[in-house]
């Protein structure tokens, strides 16, 4: 079994959904990234999305796209955030590891050695935002044949047989953006949530995580509650990012304020179900 699906048999048994925080590899430094990412276990993550940097990340909003910014100026490369993941394993065995970013760099990479790579520095899955399953045979043999799962995005305007075609190319869980727009810059209401979920577990079997829009505990809470986990990427990322220096460098705060960021999120995901008259 693989880690992805371990732990979502783990938590669907403590009768509670996940808990994904985002963080962008190399973003303000390789260092900073690299030390949030091995604390963030501890905050209560229990799987972690780290982005790959790129120049044109079409479906980020402003934050992630700053981010993303940040890191290529901190030097981020794909061989560099493997080798963030690989000293991440270090020390822990445990928590899926999930890479988001786009098609052209692992491209550039080479599919096969991106994936042969990418598993062997202790990769779980892939979120490949601009590759559309009709055009996915490119990688995913390769990533098949490496063990990694391809997480699917599908959003509210996903018809239902398009739905079926798409969920039946995805593996490990599926990533259901909640918006219609870019990350980061609304919410969906508890009722849209509720109302989507069904038409989406009639078509997979898979643990379904709700992202785009998720910023607040209470938000997290409810969004894990309705599906099995809930994404939370920009809010992190604006906190980060309102603790560094006038030249864009970490500061003492950086660490500390995202990490308790984290563990509101962990404590309000953990308390469980909420109730249907808490807004999202």
């Amino acid at each position: 079994m693989s880690r992805i699906a371990a732990r979502f048999q783990s938590l669907a048994a403590q009768g509670r959904g996940a808990l994904i925080p985002y963080l962008e590899a190399y973003d303000p430094d390789l260092e900073t990234s690299l030390a949030l990412l091995k604390a963030m276990p501890d905050a209560g993550a229990d799987l972690i999305e780290i982005g790959m940097p790129f120049s044109d990340p079409s479906a980020d909003g402003p934050v992630i796209q700053a981010a993303a910014r940040r890191g290529l100026k901190a030097g981020a490369t794909l061989p560099g955030v493997l080798a963030m993941v690989a000293e991440f394993r270090k020390d822990n065995a445990e928590t899926p590891v999930i890479l988001m970013g786009y098609l052209n760099p692992i491209e550039a990479y080479g599919y096969d050695r991106f994936c042969t790579d990418a598993a062997k520095a202790g990769v779980d899955g892939l979120i490949i935002v601009d590759l559309p399953p009709e055009e996915a045979d490119v990688i995913e043999k390769p990533a098949e044949d490496a063990g990694l799962d391809i997480i699917r995005l599908v959003a509210p305007t996903t018809s239902d047989d398009r739905l079926r075609y798409v969920l039946s190319h995805a593996s490990g869980f599926v990533y259901y953006v909640s918006i219609t727009g870019i990350t980061g810059t609304r919410a969906a209401s508890t009722d849209d949530l509720k109302a989507a979920l069904p038409r989406i577990r009639a078509a997979t079997t898979l643990p379904v995580a709700i992202g785009f829009g998720i910023r607040s505990p209470q938000q997290a809470a409810t969004a894990a509650s309705i599906a099995d986990g809930a994404v939370v990427a920009s809010a992190l990322l604006a906190t980060l990012a309102d603790t560094l220096d006038a030249e864009g460098k970490a500061t003492a705060e950086t660490l500390p304020r995202v990490l308790e960021q984290i563990k509101a999120l962990a404590t309000a995901v953990q308390a469980g179900t909420v109730s249907a008259d808490q807004p999202a």
